[in-house]
């Protein structure tokens, strides 16, 4: 399958719904346990549900156990063996972001399997492996629409710990269908607004003419989409979910940025945290009270929380802008103060510092590449063309390790994500060191990152920029294995 038809199929389903009863708030900072079928398969449904954005019912997707229990949380060293079952009234197929399954089962549209059409099921079952924070969703344009949820693998050893999970899901939202927003960004505008919102800039950006045409030789694109919304666990800021936390008590926060088109950096205000994994893998914990999130990637944080009757803010600041969104730990009859959705400044623009300073805990064993790749990823606003031109064609044999540096020659950043494997980032602009193991890793505008993964996962995986409107715009390329 080459690049063309890879991207005509992973995006060829639409988004359309049908408004339910109830509005829901799902609770995803709970524990409850996974729900069975007779057979022993977990359930997991996709269904169209309402949730309330800003005083106005949204319609959207959800992926729910038969409890309404979003996403799976799984023991590791275990098999993932679920039933989905699309409930809803449009075709669609899910992608199991973080794990490694066979190439038949990872979720990309006639790559090789179709999309599982309305009121049909269809049964997966692969080895889960390691512990991490992962997470499921939409390798279509209902991405867009909330097709999204946390994919928790827990390791059952630290179940005893004394520590607190909450996992927190980032998304960014539209009244508009992806398709209009789509639309828009092909068609010249400078970007794209939603809804009612009148944004006249966005931080760091050049001034937009009519023609769409932009003044960016020397400055770098952040956003090319306002959104109406910014949202962590379907709530804005102005409602946000709080949960309640032991004083003084342990937790990890399990992040993951779930938006199509938003980079965030999270501001834990004046607690310090602890990074200890990115992607769902190990790192040497690394201390900070600000850490950038790229689309697709995710983040274990664990806080020692203060023995003070304090509420505290776990914040998620949009790229460049002032918006943001987040949750509340909030100890026992703690004061809870109202919250604005846009802060005093834009949030931090997301580069490569953390990623320089990052070191996998269990790095793959060292050897020199059988091949090397390199890839340019190019683009422009003017026009919204987006593509990955590799050189030579990437093309690898069972138990070959391969390096692919990526450059990007573009005006954006690109946050690439590799399907079926984990990949180790081994240099930055160069400069080699034994980083952090990822699948999905940030390339700001004129840096180039090398990574390298073991070539273990026969099939032709998808390699694309997580940016949901540069892949449907091209920047999708595949791993291809010899026969």
């Amino acid at each position: 399958m080459n690049r063309r038809e890879l991207i005509s199929t992973a995006l060829c389903a639409t988004a359309t719904f049908s408004l339910p009863v109830a509005i829901t708030r799902p609770a995803f900072s709970g524990t409850r346990p996974e729900s069975m079928s007779a057979k022993g398969d977990r359930i997991l449904h996709i269904i169209q549900r309402t949730i309330e954005v800003k005083g106005r019912p949204a319609k959207v997707f959800g992926l729910v156990q038969p409890d309404g229990t979003p996403g799976l949380s799984l023991p590791a060293d275990g098999l993932f063996d679920v039933a989905l079952r699309n409930e809803t009234t449009e075709p669609t197929i899910i992608h199991w972001h973080g794990l490694t399954p066979p190439w038949e089962q990872d979720g990309v549209p006639s790559a090789p399997l179709p999309l599982i059409e309305s009121k049909a099921d269809r049964p997966f079952r692969f080895p889960v492996g390691a512990a991490g924070t992962h997470w499921m969703h939409a390798h279509t344009l209902q991405e867009q629409n909330l097709l999204a949820a946390p994919l928790i693998v827990f390791d059952p050893a630290e179940r005893g710990r004394d520590e607190q999970e909450v996992v927190i899901l980032l998304h960014d939202f539209s009244f508009s269908t992806p398709e209009e927003l789509l639309a828009r960004l092909k068609g010249g505008a400078a970007h794209a607004t939603t809804g009612s919102m009148d944004h006249s800039s966005v931080g760091h950006r050049a001034p937009a003419t009519q023609s769409g045409a932009r003044q960016a030789a020397t400055s770098m694109d952040l956003n090319d989409i306002d959104y109406d919304a910014y949202l962590a666990n379907d709530r804005t800021l102005d409602d946000p979910e709080v949960v309640r936390v032991e004083i003084g008590g342990r937790v990890r926060l399990r992040i993951i940025n779930g938006a199509t088109a938003t980079a965030f950096t999270i501001d834990l205000g004046g607690l310090d945290g602890t990074l200890v994994a990115v992607d769902g893998q190990g790192i040497a914990p690394t201390m900070g009270r600000r850490f950038p999130v790229a689309m697709g990637q995710r983040l274990d944080i664990r806080l020692e929380l203060p023995r003070a009757s304090d509420a505290f803010p776990i914040l998620a600041l949009r790229e460049g802008a002032p918006e943001r969104t987040g949750i509340v730990l909030v100890p026992a009859n703690a004061p809870v103060r109202k919250l604005a959705s846009d802060g005093q400044s834009p949030g931090p623009v997301v580069d490569l510092a953390l990623e320089q300073t990052l070191r996998a805990a269990q790095p793959p064993a060292s050897r020199q590449p059988d091949k090397r790749f390199d890839m340019a990823l190019v683009g422009a606003m003017q026009g919204y063309a987006w593509g990955l031109e590799a050189k030579p064609t990437i093309v690898v044999r069972k138990n070959e390790r391969a390096e692919v540096t990526m450059a990007n020659a573009s005006m954006m950043a690109h946050p690439m994500h590799l399907h079926g494997h984990h990949f180790q980032v081994v240099a930055i602009d160069g400069r080699r060191f034994s980083g952090a193991v990822r699948d999905t890793v940030h390339i700001p505008p004129h840096r180039s990152v090398t990574i390298a993964f073991d070539a273990l996962n026969p099939g032709q995986w998808a390699f694309h920029c997580h940016h949901l409107y540069h892949m449907a715009a091209g920047m999708m390329a595949t791993v291809n294995y010899e026969a």
